[in-house]
């Protein structure tokens, strides 16, 4: 069904009985009369891995363009919305109906330019105001929060390469910057000799230490040339997977057969062959 130019298309019927099915059978998965026992076993704590797992399966999918895959890892990633607010309903804590009234509320709230009377004349001016009242709704009406508390915040939410952009972000932002990109790369080789040095030693935290600020530096390097480091080493890993699937190609017998030097031709021609094309995803193969 076609829409008029700048309308946006409202839920179908179909599709919120679609959602309230899903309620339903995310319900009696729970219920103590026939439900399941794995199902039932659950809490909200053992239950993160697997929302970990299906956002980061969400974003493969999307990646990969498979428009069949991304519909089903969505469904698998509203599964444990689902799930976590059943949960805390029959705990009596919340339900699904807050999470969606929440969300929308702060929606609402936090596009004054779309549900109010504010102008904003840039995608900036979004994102400025965006901070703005975010702070507003955590109390900081006179003072606005610490740096240092939102960088924290950053480090205890996030996996740790993301949260190392946003932190490098936000610190250059706020003023803590070098002059130029001279001065990252001045960093970059003090860390590096840094961590050589620790690997002479047996500290096995101090090496951990100095080998997390040497891959710090690096994010900065990254955000100083517009890069992410995340999606370059998502890149990476993928390129790796298909040269080692060239690799097994080829090869007639175990991997440990094979010499060093023999392996390392082979990785070799599997490099050639693939060059520097964008990487795809195991399922593009």
């Amino acid at each position: 069904m076609s829409h008029p130019e700048g309308q946006v298309p409202l839920p179908t019927t179909a599709a919120l009985t679609a959602l309230q099915q899903l309620i339903e059978v995310v319900a009696k998965l729970r219920s103590p009369d026939g439900g399941c026992p794995w199902d039932l076993a659950q809490t909200p704590e053992t239950l993160i891995p697997y929302v970990i797992e299906e956002a980061y399966e969400t974003v493969d999918a999307i990646r990969s363009g498979d428009q069949k895959a991304i519909a089903e890892e969505l469904g698998d990633l509203l599964l444990q919305v689902v799930l976590q607010a059943q949960i805390a309903s029959e705990q009596g804590q919340f339900s699904l109906t807050e999470v969606a009234q929440g969300i929308s509320e702060k929606l609402i709230r936090r596009h004054p330019h779309v549900f109010g009377d504010v102008e904003v004349a840039s995608v900036e001016e979004v994102r400025q105001n965006w901070e703005q009242i975010k702070d507003q709704e955590k109390g900081a009406t006179t003072q606005p929060p610490l740096l240092s508390q939102k960088l924290s915040n950053y480090a205890r939410s996030l996996p740790p390469l993301v949260a190392a952009m946003k932190i490098s972000q936000k610190a250059a932002g706020a003023g803590f910057e070098w002059d130029s990109i001279d001065g990252v790369w001045d960093k970059f080789h003090e860390e590096l000799a840094e961590l050589q040095e620790a690997l002479q030693g047996e500290d096995k935290a101090h090496q951990e230490s100095e080998l997390g600020d040497l891959l710090f530096t690096i994010v900065n390097l990254a955000r100083w040339q517009g890069l992410d480091p995340a999606e370059a080493l998502q890149g990476t890993n993928r390129r790796f997977i298909q040269r080692f699937v060239q690799v097994e190609a080829v090869c007639d017998r175990p991997l440990t057969d094979y010499s060093l030097e023999e392996l390392e031709a082979f990785w070799q021609q599997a490099k050639a062959k693939l060059g520097h094309t964008q990487p795809t995803t195991p399922s593009e193969q």
